[in-house]
């Protein structure tokens, strides 16, 4: 292993990444590094030493080979919209940026598939084939603005994960530059290939095994039909026990969401929809899909299960308007709760569906221990909790208490059964709770793959395993910075 924070001479360096690139694909002005000091967390920050931002891989090739040679960690960035600290800068790294690999190389819809750059934005896959009646499964809250190479490091989710799976799903093959700069292939054009399955390995690895730089995605054909139900309940535990109904029914809905109070009167005052009544304790939205007599049979069947279950009203909308304008307030969630708050700091944990009302209520009890509030919008059909914890950064010691209620969610759903992470990944943020997921042997498997990818840790070090440091650390990195080793204050 190399030293990675020893200083060093950038001069050359620098020369060698703008001889690869270009002058303009290196930044390394204070003022222009500050751009790439944290991802989605920005609790955490480390300026780095140098971005550079290339457009082939070849380029990217060249780049990881120079750090490579001269010792420099490095760390994969894509659009920044990261919620763990996955793009978090390491002191004294490079951190090469994949935003300007934007091309959708091949379209094949014949074979509905898509080959893309990593920088291309997730939307913009489903935008190039929806003429033609396809679309692109995954589909994070972000997708406006997240990017395909984000989303395969994190294995990302979204709204319809429940019935079409998460990014994994959906990749059939990767190119890769290894952290010693050789380019290989993974997967292929096939949904089933020979030998190790090196493109599920490499999905959700998070940087620590490589960068992605062309992605084979799978397509699927436009439903025939599509049902969007909003249902209104007094608690968020009605909510829940509904969700729990309709899976248990045989029901297996495009998607299904929850949203607390606090979310739905932050989304309305934020995006204005008019579709969430903002005295419901909760709203639970239900996408059904498929063939028309299937939606018009299960559109009934869900709205039963939720009158049940206690709701005060049923919305539905089948026309595209209705159900974008219905789907635009959980979409714009997450933004509209810096509407309640000065600052949020967002979980993701997973928990078993059956155990959805019990954790609600601790979390409930959790928030009025610790004395903030938690707002929650989950996908309410896999189990995968969002609790938003509202607090204000300028107050002195206030980010290591939230860290703290944070980290004993997390804590909860692994014992009700459950993991740390669903879709945001582990990065920086929650590394330190691996050890209550994992024994020490699994994880010292885990780190034997990282090894063989990655026998140097010069890529995205100090990320997803546990290290001597301790929880909260993003709270006490926050406000010393360190630029080529001088401390910035």
């Amino acid at each position: 292993m190399i030293a990675l924070d020893k200083p060093r001479n950038w001069k050359p360096i620098i020369k060698e990444f703008e001889s690869a690139v270009g002058k303009t694909g290196v930044v390394q002005r204070k003022e222009e590094l500050l751009t790439y000091e944290c991802d989605g967390l920005s609790s955490y920050r480390q300026i780095p030493a140098v971005v550079v931002l290339p457009k082939t891989t070849e380029e990217v090739a060249k780049i990881v080979k120079i750090c490579d040679r001269n010792g420099v960690p490095w760390v994969a960035r894509g659009a920044g919209t990261g919620l763990s600290g996955g793009a978090l800068p390491v002191e004294n790294c490079v951190v090469i940026v994949t935003a300007l690999m934007r091309k959708i190389l091949k379209i094949d819809l014949e074979n509905q598939r898509v080959v893309v750059q990593p920088g291309v934005i997730n939307n913009w896959v489903t935008q190039a084939v929806s003429g033609a009646g396809f679309y692109y499964a995954p589909d994070p809250s972000s997708q406006i603005i997240c990017s395909i190479g984000g989303n395969v490091a994190e294995n990302s989710g979204g709204v319809h994960c429940l019935k079409y799976g998460v990014t994994t799903n959906h990749v059939m093959g990767l190119k890769l530059v290894l952290p010693d700069g050789s380019i290989v292939e993974v997967g292929g054009e096939l949904l089933e290939m020979p030998g190790y399955d090196l493109t599920g390995l490499f999905v959700g690895s998070e940087g620590t095994l490589g960068i992605a730089t062309e992605i084979t995605l799978r397509i699927l054909k436009a439903p025939e039909s599509i049902c969007v139900l909003l249902a209104d309940f007094t608690t968020i535990e009605e909510a829940g026990d509904a969700v729990s109904d309709i899976i248990s029914a045989g029901i297996i809905p495009g998607g299904m969401e929850i949203m607390d109070n606090l979310s739905i009167n932050a989304v309305e005052d934020v995006v204005a929809t008019g579709c969430y009544p903002r005295d419901a304790g909760a709203i639970l939205l239900v996408e059904i899909d498929g063939l028309e007599v299937e939606v018009a049979r299960n559109k009934q069947r869900v709205a039963d299960i939720c009158t049940k279950n206690g709701a005060r009203s049923i919305t539905t909308a089948s026309d595209p308007e209705t159900r974008l304008k219905i789907w635009k307030g959980r979409k714009a969630a997450f933004a509209a709760a810096g509407h309640l708050s000065p600052d949020y700091y967002v979980q993701d944990g997973v928990i078993p569906r059956t155990q959805m009302s019990f954790v609600l209520k601790e979390i409930e009890e959790l928030s009025k221990k610790y004395g903030y509030r938690v707002a929650n919008v989950f996908h309410a059909g896999d189990g995968n909790l969002h609790p938003l914890i509202l607090y204000d950064n300028s107050v002195a010691g206030a980010l290591e208490v939230v860290e703290e209620l944070g980290g004993e969610i997390l804590k909860l759903c692994v014992k009700v059964g459950g993991s740390i992470s669903g879709e945001h990944g582990v990065g920086a943020d929650k590394k330190c709770y691996m050890p209550d997921m994992f024994s020490a042997t699994d994880l010292e498997t885990m780190q034997w793959v990282r090894q063989v990818f990655n026998p140097k840790g010069l890529a995205n070090p100090g990320k997803m395993f546990p290290t001597p440091r301790t929880c909260g650390e993003g709270a006490k990195v926050q406000n010393t910075q360190k630029f080529n080793g001088a401390e910035l204050f």
